[in-house]
Formats: structure tokens, sequence, C-alpha cells
């Protein structure tokens, strides 16, 4: 017959070692949310707590700011709030405050905390808050009620105050690393003024001044003419305007323009009555009806026909239009966004496009740049494709390689976004069907799937970037990935070489 006492010494040290085991995992985040979630099941599971709530990133123990990140856990939505504000400024307030693990077997009965409104209201017994951070707090852990009705007890005490000392520096890396990358990253303050912005991806100067600008016109009711290559993503950026606008959540249409012969892009545009064509046996409606109230975006404007443009004139100057076979004019409000991929000024110079509606479309002009010129992109952009044609195909998510990335900086897309979207997609088949762990270089095929070595000088940043790539990665090889002997072969950090690494997406092969 087993011995109780063994039995239970056994499974103590089988969940301290589970609960090791699982701050070493912690450990190896690398942003602030996900971590927060797996250590608040973390505590949860080892304490039996029912309700749970982690914060962040709290300023100072007397700053009433909201933490900048927190997680909960089984509160109603109605309780959310005074978790966060209540009890911050109460039991978590305390904790931060002292610097000390606060813990009740129930508040409602304990002096520091009976008194408090919100304790009452909530009828809070067994609370455990330890705090995050040494020796200033910045964050603080809290559990609340125990599945049998318990004390959280000097056992649970020990463990929050273990997690809390182990949690300290990693996220102390993890909000250092954060703040970092928003430093450094010059299109974070355009993408904190507007949503939507996941499609465009990349932290280059020349998006971050493309976003700066997309945010300054999207609130404003007035037309917009985004110019640019083909396939550099200027739909997209047409969508983020009207997400942000003052229409957002009301109809967003679309029409290519290139898409349809001069005979039916009117009926298209502006709908028909029945018996204005040889194909309308009955009432068209037009994309600009289907967008009254909301955003028409026209894309490829400039090949547009003579007779359309005077009728989108129209529109532009009073509200009013006809349809196909109409005697009468129908009234529209709708915000134009156009997009062209040729020069509507040399056109206007030909004759072929009306200047007078050229300066109606363009009053403000936003100019989308040439994936040769935001290089600091090309990583980020073939990492996003890589995912999403692991996922369309059914694919294994498959990374790539250094030797890829490094391929795919120095190789020029005259294609753009979109080249490189298919060169990526195309790669990760490939490397699918050869059961390859990487994409590596060859998986483009030949220069890199079409695109060809760059004849146009890099910026500094791009180069850099390069140089510091090629670095690095030389220098982890050359010591079979030892970071701690890499790192001091390169004068830097440990914490710095790893910072680099995610940068730089490099990856053992």
């Amino acid at each position: 017959m087993e011995d109780p006492q063994m039995v239970g010494e056994v499974d103590a040290v089988a969940r301290e070692r589970d609960f090791f085991l699982r701050l070493l995992e912690l450990g190896q985040a690398d942003d602030v949310a996900p971590a927060l979630e797996a250590a608040l099941a973390l505590m949860l599971e080892i304490s039996g707590a029912q309700r749970g709530y982690i914060e962040v990133g709290v300023a100072d123990s007397g700053d009433e700011t909201p933490p900048e990140w927190s997680r909960v856990h089984a509160f109603a939505d109605s309780d959310v709030a005074a978790v966060k504000d209540q009890l911050s400024r109460g039991i978590i307030a305390a904790a931060i405050a002292r610097g000390e693990t606060v813990e009740t077997a129930s508040a409602m009965q304990d002096p520091r905390f009976e008194g408090r409104q919100s304790v009452r209201n909530h009828r809070i017994e067994a609370v455990l808050c330890a705090p995050i951070g040494m020796p200033v707090p910045f964050g603080a852990l809290y559990l609340q009620g125990r599945s049998d009705g318990s004390p959280f007890g000097a056992d649970n005490r020990r463990f929050a105050e273990l997690f809390a000392r182990h949690a300290t520096p990693i996220f102390a890396r993890l909000i250092g690393a954060h703040q970092a990358r928003r430093e450094n990253d010059p299109t974070a303050a355009a993408r904190a003024r507007l949503s939507g912005t996941e499609g465009l991806i990349g932290r280059s100067e020349a998006l971050g001044r493309l976003l700066h600008d997309a945010a300054l016109v999207a609130p404003l009711d007035v037309t917009v003419l985004i110019t640019g290559p083909s396939g550099t993503g200027k739909s997209a950026v047409a969508s983020v305007i009207a997400a942000n606008g003052a229409r957002r959540g009301r109809p967003f249409v679309e029409l290519n323009c290139a898409a349809l012969p001069d005979d039916l892009i009117e009926s298209e545009l502006f709908g028909a009555l029945p018996g204005a064509h040889s194909t309308a046996n009955r009432k068209v409606p037009g994309k600009v009806e289907a967008a009254d109230g909301g955003t028409l975006f026209l894309d490829e404007i400039g090949e547009l026909s003579l007779r359309a443009q005077a009728k989108l004139l129209q529109l532009l100057q009073n509200g009013t239009y006809y349809p196909l076979g109409a005697n009468k004019p129908q009234v529209a409000d709708v915000r134009i966004l156009s997009a062209t991929n040729i020069d509507l000024a040399a056109r206007v110079a030909d004759k072929a496009f009306r200047e007078d509606l050229y300066y109606r479309l363009a009053v403000m002009e936003l100019r989308v740049p040439p994936l040769d010129a935001r290089r600091e992109d090309v990583v980020p952009l073939a990492e996003h494709f890589c995912a999403r044609a692991a996922a369309k195909h059914r694919l294994p998510v498959t990374p790539l390689s250094e030797g890829a990335r490094l391929l795919l900086i120095s190789a020029s897309w005259p294609g753009h976004v979109r080249q490189l979207a298919h060169a990526v997609e195309a790669a990760v088949i490939r490397a699918a069907g050869a059961g390859a762990e990487v994409v590596a270089p060859h998986h483009f095929g030949p220069s890199a799937g079409g695109a060809h070595p760059s004849e146009e000088p890099m910026t500094f940043q791009a180069a850099t970037r390069r140089f510091q790539t090629t670095l690095v990665g030389d220098a982890l090889r050359a010591t079979d990935w030892n970071v701690s002997q890499c790192a001091d072969n390169l004068g830097l950090a440990r914490s710095h070489l790893y910072n680099l690494i995610r940068s730089f997406g490099l990856r053992r092969e």
C-alpha cells in the first residue's frame, strides 16, 4: 500500500517541476500579449484560482493611467471594468505601491479592503496579488477565489512570488523590445491613428510617409488620387482611407475601369434603364447607386473613356448623374477615391484625359512607393506571403532561410508587391513538394522567380540591414549557433543579439 505522505511529496515535486518548465517556456516568448496569456494560464492552473487578472506596463504606483497590457480570465463583462478600475486602485494598487504580495482569505472581512465599494459589490473573498518587477513594480498578478472555496494559503503564495520573481526579467525584456520596435518603426505613429492597416506590411520610412498621408486625408471628405506602379497595393491604401473616414461602415464599392470595354463602362458605373442598350432588358443599378452614402473607388481611372469622364465630372461638380437612357438626373452622395499607374498629367497634355476632371480627382494625391524604394519591407512581406501560401494550399508553414532572405532583399521587383507574392507562393509550393524544412534560394528558381539583381542603388538603411544580417548570420554559423559565444565575439550583449536574430528573421538551417 502506497504511503499517502510519500505520494503527496512526489506530487508536490512534479508540480514544482512542471511550474519551472512552464516558466522556461514563457521565457521563449517574443511578444508581451501572448506571454501574458501563457503566464495567466499557468498561474490559474497552479493555484486553482477561479478568476485571474495580470497587467504589466504600469508607469508609476501613483499613476492612475491604465496599464499598457492586461489580460483577464473568467470575469463577466460587467466585472472587467471593476477589476481594471476599482480593484486596481485597491488591492492591486496596494501590492504595486508596497512592492509586496497581498493575500487575504476574505477581502470582505479584511479591514484593509472591506470598506471598498467594489469589494462589497462583487463579494470578493479569497485574493492573492503579487507585484511584478523589482525593485520598482511595473505590473501585478491578481488571483481571486478558489474552486474549493478555501484560502490560497502559503504554498500558493510561494508559487505566486516565485512566478513574479522569474517573470520580472521576462516581461522587462519583452516590454523593452516592444518599445525599441516602436521607436524604430517609422510607421508606428500613423498606424496608431488608423485602423485596418494590417494589409500594408512593413516598417520602412517610405511606407511610414504613405501611412502618415493616409491618416491625414482619411477623415476629410475629399477626393483622393492614389498613384504608383501596378502591383504596389493602391487598392489596399484606398480601403484604409475609406475605413478611417467619416463614411466608414457604409458601402465601399470598387470598379476597375480597365476591366470593361468602353461601351459597357458607363452602364456599369452609372447604371441603365430598360432598353438603354441591347443587354439592358431591365433596370441595371450602377456602382454609383450601390455606393450611395459611402465610398466609390475607381481603379485604373486613366482608362476611362472621355464620354464617361464627362459624366463623372458632373457627379463630382453637383452630385448628380444620368443613368443610360434616363431623362432626369439622379442624386448621389459618394466620396470618390481613384487610382492609376499612368501619368495622368501626360494624358491631359495628350488630350486623352480631361484637365478639369484631373484637378477634381486629385484634390489630395498619395503616391504608393515602388518596392525597390522600401527594401526594408521585402522580408516582412515575404514572411507574410509564406504564411498565407501555406494556409491557402494547406501546406506546412515553411520559414524563409537566411539565404532566401538575402536573395529577396538584393533582387529587384519590377512587378512590386504582387510579383513578390507570386514568387514566394511558388517557392513555398516547391519547398513543400521537396519536403524541405525551409524555403531556400533554389526554391525561387532562376533570378528569384522572375526578379533580377537590382540595378538601383540601395538605401543606406537597406544596405546597413543587409550587412548586419550577413555579419550576424556568419558569426552564428561560425559558433554553431552558440548565442553566448557569438555575442562575445561580436562585442554585443546577449539580449541585444537575440533582438537582432528576431529582427533579421534568422533561423538555424
